[in-house]
């Protein structure tokens, strides 16, 4: 787990709205609406909502809102280092329709299946993950 999962209750609402304001930076570069971010992090409500997160309120603070963040940072930082010279294709290759996802978009997958496809995505992008996934330990 990140080191964001892990210090969800220590975090301070200053470090609490960069955070916020880091995934809200992430969600444009993206491209999403407010509906596909409201989805990926399990927000129930109305898609103004988001705009409240774009000015100065925090995502709530829990534990599984932090593990849903880490795993969206962590799929970003795997589509960079995938595509270093292309910052652009990540925001494309989340909207295609892909074999390893059964023909489903990545962020389809990620919106349908919740944490599920979250996991599924981040360990087709990142051998690490994977490979800590596993349980497999070096030798």
């Amino acid at each position: 787990m990140s080191e964001i999962a892990q210090q969800s209750s220590t975090v301070s609402m200053d470090d609490r709205l960069a955070i916020t304001r880091g995934v809200m930076n992430l969600f444009d570069h993206w491209g999403l609406h407010s509906d596909e971010m409201m989805s990926l992090l399990d927000i129930n409500g109305k898609a103004r909502q988001m705009a409240q997160y774009r000015h100065n309120k925090a995502f709530p603070e829990s534990p599984e809102m932090m593990k849903r963040i880490d795993y969206l940072v962590r799929i970003n930082d795997a589509l960079r280092t995938t595509y270093p010279t292309n910052p652009s294709m990540g925001k494309r290759w989340l909207r295609q329709r892909n074999h390893l996802f059964n023909q489903r978009s990545p962020l389809s997958m990620m919106m349908g299946d919740g944490e599920q496809g979250m996991v599924y995505v981040l360990s087709r992008l990142d051998c690490t993950f994977a490979w800590e996934q596993s349980g497999s330990t070096p030798s």
